[in-house]
């Protein structure tokens, strides 16, 4: 590393950081539509709606929204440091716009998390089960781009 400027000497400890964060987000966001599944088949009010608004809650508040925090901060700070930015690497810009459709999912799981905690869902565990399979495709448009790197 020596030579490299500054911030490019800490390019490794940041991407290490930035899929680290990444696996936690994905891990929530594989599992939170798996608990509104169950969720939409509890009775409002019952004991199993108040164990999946507290389980829902810890996940988002506590898991998802650190590691979605912690994927973008440092995977900006990883790109920055590679100098991805500068060079106008396309496909970069391509995995931009697909994390940030990951972030509106996250989003919208959010605003469905306060529906259920209100008692207002009025979706199916069907809707839960499908919407499941979003983060799976952008994830694999991700690992495609940051793989194969195409229009570099």
């Amino acid at each position: 590393m020596a030579g490299r400027a500054p911030v490019a000497e800490w390019y490794l400890v940041f991407k290490v950081i930035h899929v680290l964060a990444v696996f936690a987000w994905m891990a929530g966001l594989f599992y939170l539509p798996r608990l509104f599944v169950y969720h939409s088949e509890a009775r409002v009010g019952s004991e199993a709606d108040q164990v999946f608004r507290v389980m829902e809650r810890r996940l988002l508040k506590a898991i998802m929204l650190p590691a979605a925090t912690a994927s973008w901060m440092f995977g900006v700070l990883a790109g920055l440091s590679a100098g991805y930015f500068a060079a106008g690497e396309v496909w970069l810009w391509l995995k931009l716009a697909l994390v940030v459709a990951l972030t509106a999912f996250h989003w919208f799981l959010g605003c469905c998390h306060g529906a259920f905690a209100a008692g207002r869902n009025h979706r199916s565990g069907q809707f839960f089960r499908v919407i499941n399979e979003v983060p799976t495709v952008l994830l694999i448009g991700i690992v495609i781009l940051v793989v194969v790197k195409p229009f570099s």
